[in-house]
């Protein structure tokens, strides 16, 4: 099989602590930039104020509010309370590193431990999902929370395949393709059709029968991606991230005069506004309790998919991205500052006849990786 030639990173959105692609004298970038030494990371993990890259040599580099770098690491998971480092040892082990990002790879961590790492190929920078990518331990049998207790064990009959974190929530993907989740409920991240809060994984019945091959947790929002390329979307709806009409940005160019509330048949709280034109209701979604099905243009099939905050990015079989939300500070790629409630396509890829293919969301960016079409 031939080798797959190294595409390059790109980023956009919020800069304003310097961290790529931001040069420090700007806030935002709102079209995809090439990362310096783009050809080389093969990680890329993004906090609030901070980004992590680790390069295919193992080198680990902090750019924004936190700065810094450091060989021999294998792995490494940013977030705005905590960076997670997995420094590779001879043989099967591996040190597991914690560090408050302001004290990042100085003094004394605030937490370590020695973990055994399972056989499994080296990921490419493509991200393919493997059990043991942060935050998810190499033994996938705990995981690293941002917040004390940094360790968290999970249940020894959970065959754990990939796992996310949102800002109060966590997805489970295990081997079978089921999906599970936990935590605060109230923005209805969690997909049981309520807003309770759940304290350890709960299988999602809505999913149950259907395969699913990646999970991905905004910070009040949930997607899936099924094996045959679907997409299921549920939570926190309040900047369109789940590409389900919002008020919000129907405001912003319509006038609208009554308003009513009330909830839908499958248990979403829907909010409806008459519009002032032909008096007919359009139907507002503020919280989905239970996983939507979402359809990109022209019927293409998802891969990949990535959360913000509060915007989403999604990857395709053909390498387009499509990305809709909260696009304040140019995180959505389209050029501008304008918030969507349905998915867009990124056109700098297709302009530049590039083939993207893996996709990480911070907060408030985005970074894609992308090769030319024709040679992946």
């Amino acid at each position: 099989m031939a080798e797959e030639p190294p595409g390059t990173w790109f980023g956009f959105g919020f800069c304003g602590f310097g961290q790529v692609p931001g040069s420090g004298r700007g806030r935002q970038v709102h079209s995809p930039e090439p990362l310096q030494a783009g050809v080389d990371i093969r990680r890329v993990t993004a906090g609030w104020s901070y980004t992590a890259f680790v390069t295919r040599g193992g080198r680990l580099e902090l750019s924004g509010s936190a700065s810094g770098a450091a060989g021999g690491c294998r792995d490494a998971w940013a977030s705005e309370g905590l960076l997670v480092v997995l420094h590779a040892r001879p043989g099967s082990g591996a040190l597991l590193q914690a560090w408050a990002p302001g004290s990042a790879l100085r003094g004394e961590p605030l937490w370590t431990q020695n973990v055994v790492l399972e056989a499994q190929g080296e990921d490419d920078p493509g991200g393919e999902a493997q059990a043991g990518r942060l935050p998810l331990l190499p033994c996938a049998r705990a995981y690293v929370s941002p917040r004390p207790p940094f360790y968290r064990p999970l249940a020894p009959e959970l065959r754990v395949r990939q796992l996310k974190l949102g800002a109060e929530h966590a997805l489970l993907l295990d081997a079978a393709g089921q999906v599970f989740s936990w935590g605060g409920g109230r923005h209805g991240q969690l997909g049981h059709g309520t807003l309770e809060a759940e304290l350890e994984p709960r299988p999602l019945e809505a999913l149950q029968g259907l395969a699913m091959a990646e999970v991905a947790a905004g910070g009040w929002h949930s997607v899936c991606v099924s094996e045959t390329g679907d997409i299921y979307i549920w939570g926190w709806n309040e900047s369109g991230q789940l590409a389900l009409p919002t008020r919000s940005l129907a405001e912003d160019g319509e006038t609208a005069a009554k308003e009513a509330t009330g909830l839908n048949a499958d248990g979403s709280q829907a909010k409806r506004m008459a519009r002032a034109e032909d008096g007919a209701p359009a139907p507002f979604i503020a919280v989905q309790p239970f996983p939507a099905l979402l359809d990109l243009p022209l019927g293409s099939d998802a891969i990949k998919a990535s959360c913000g905050s509060r915007h989403t990015a999604v990857v395709t079989r053909t390498g387009d991205l499509y990305t809709w939300g909260w696009g304040k500070y140019g995180q959505l790629g389209h050029g501008d500052t304008s918030s969507w409630d349905r998915p867009r396509r990124v056109e700098y890829f297709v302009d530049k006849q590039l083939q993207v293919k893996a996709i990480t969301c911070g907060p408030w960016n985005t970074y894609v990786y992308a090769v030319e079409k024709g040679k992946s």
